[in-house]
């Protein structure tokens, strides 16, 4: 297994550009695929988790091509329906990839397998499944029900007259995948209304949906976080090609990964800059800043940029929170780690949606933080972390195939001790050049 020794550092600062926002890229993809006309789609994220969306789209008779050396694509949209009717397509392990696919592969009027690596195996899809059957979708499972792998059938779909139900407190990207496909459907009545069931977590991740869907000509109306009503493309048998393509869209850098090098910059005195992301920004994990400045960290947002200048409290320390992260899941991440330079017992709840990630990453981080010294309590949707008086060095990391896991404890080093990370390739997800950044901040 390959590792990776960072520090002992005791500061960071610097300046770096953010790589593209996974959700924004992989939504972007499928939205300019689906649509009428050409997409320009600038600084798309290069990682995995875009490169099986590239993958599955060029399978799927979408033309989507690299404008030389940048991060540059251009994508052929479809018209609604993708040419190829019967495929075999392999996700990896990318969440925003094989769920909104899925349903538009449920509309597609194809054959398709649509299968990932193990862990994708374990992660539930059932939810979207019951919703896009309510549409007549046929969909069987290949494994254990509920999960995928999954065999997509020829099926003529239709929008129900009644509302079409889905979970959402599972996971957000059940109702997303619903959301970005839907308007390619007929319906009687010229409108779909999707209803949610339970909380709906991550709401902030459905505002980027929102948002991307009117880039590409589609409003949807909005009844708090239970109630969604979109256009339909018209009556039954009329066109598909509903989206209209915006001609030139750019990915804002990833709010998830900037929490990283924001709480290296709290905790190693900044200043830290990061840019492509700021307070325009139309993802919600920005506002992992909110908790970074309610622990201490002196914070400075601006259009496109934000800066952290170390800690401005009594202690010296990070301050203990007690917080709701089900807004910002994936952020709520790094304050976890950041606990460990608190000056007291920092809680973390409403974090249940941790269970079915890339990991299990309530357990993934309780075992972690306990290697480093931390008291940690492990509930259902909670985690409550106690730092040491002293961190634990030459502590071994071990990262699940889950790049958080990896990005989130280089923060360990920053507290004057050593840490191996292990297997510190899995960034490659979302971030392939993280560790090289970080070792550029560092000292």
């Amino acid at each position: 297994m390959e590792t990776l020794d960072l520090g002992p550092y005791g500061h960071a600062e610097g300046t770096l550009r953010l790589p593209g926002s996974k959700s924004i890229s992989n939504r972007v993809l499928l939205l300019a695929a689906l649509s009428r006309g050409t997409t320009r789609v600038r600084d798309l994220l290069e990682s995995d988790d875009t490169r099986v969306m590239l993958d599955a789209l060029a399978a799927l008779g979408v033309p989507c091509t690299q404008v030389g050396d940048t991060r540059d694509f251009i994508v052929e949209g479809c018209g609604g329906v993708f040419p190829v009717k019967s495929a075999k397509l392999f996700m990896g392990n990318a969440g925003t990839a094989i769920r909104p696919l899925t349903a538009a592969l449920a509309l597609s009027h194809g054959d398709y397998n649509v299968s990932g690596v193990a862990r994708m195996h374990e992660r539930p899809i059932g939810d979207l499944v019951n919703g896009l059957r309510q549409l007549g979708a046929q969909i069987d499972y290949l494994g254990n029900d509920g999960y995928p792998p999954l065999h997509i059938k020829p099926a003529d779909v239709e929008a129900p007259a009644a509302p079409i139900r889905v979970r959402g407190d599972v996971s957000s990207q059940f109702l997303t995948a619903l959301l970005l496909t839907l308007p390619l459907l007929p319906s009687a009545t010229g409108e779909i209304v999707v209803e949610v069931e339970g909380e709906l977590i991550s709401k902030p991740y459905i505002d980027i949906t929102l948002r991307l869907l009117r880039r590409f000509g589609i409003d949807v109306r909005q009844d708090g976080w239970e109630r969604f009503t979109l256009p339909a493309a018209g009556a039954a048998g009329a066109d598909g090609a509903k989206y209209l393509s915006p001609g030139e869209i750019r990915v804002e850098g990833d709010a998830s990964s900037a929490s990283y090098f924001l709480a290296a910059g709290a905790i190693g005195g900044g200043p830290l800059r990061v840019e492509g992301v700021g307070r325009d920004s139309i993802q919600g994990d920005v506002r992992f800043v909110d908790a970074l400045a309610a622990m201490g960290a002196r914070v400075t947002l601006h259009d496109d940029a934000i800066e952290v200048r170390g800690i401005d409290t009594p202690s010296g320390k990070l301050r203990a929170l007690d917080m709701d992260f089900n807004h910002i899941p994936d952020a709520a991440m790094t304050i976890a780690v950041a606990a460990l330079f608190a000056d007291g017992t920092t809680t973390l709840r409403n974090i249940a949606s941790w269970r079915v990630k890339e990991t299990d990453r309530l357990a993934a981080m309780a075992t972690e933080l306990r290697k480093v010294g931390a008291t940690v309590e492990e509930g259902a949707d909670y985690l409550r972390v106690t730092p040491p008086a002293v961190l634990t060095p030459n502590a071994s990391i071990d990262t699940y195939d889950d790049h958080r896991m990896a990005m989130c404890f280089s923060l360990v080093s920053l507290g004057g001790v050593p840490v191996t990370i292990n297997d510190p390739k899995c960034v490659a997800k979302t971030f392939p050049t993280y560790f090289d950044e970080f070792a550029r901040v560092a000292s």
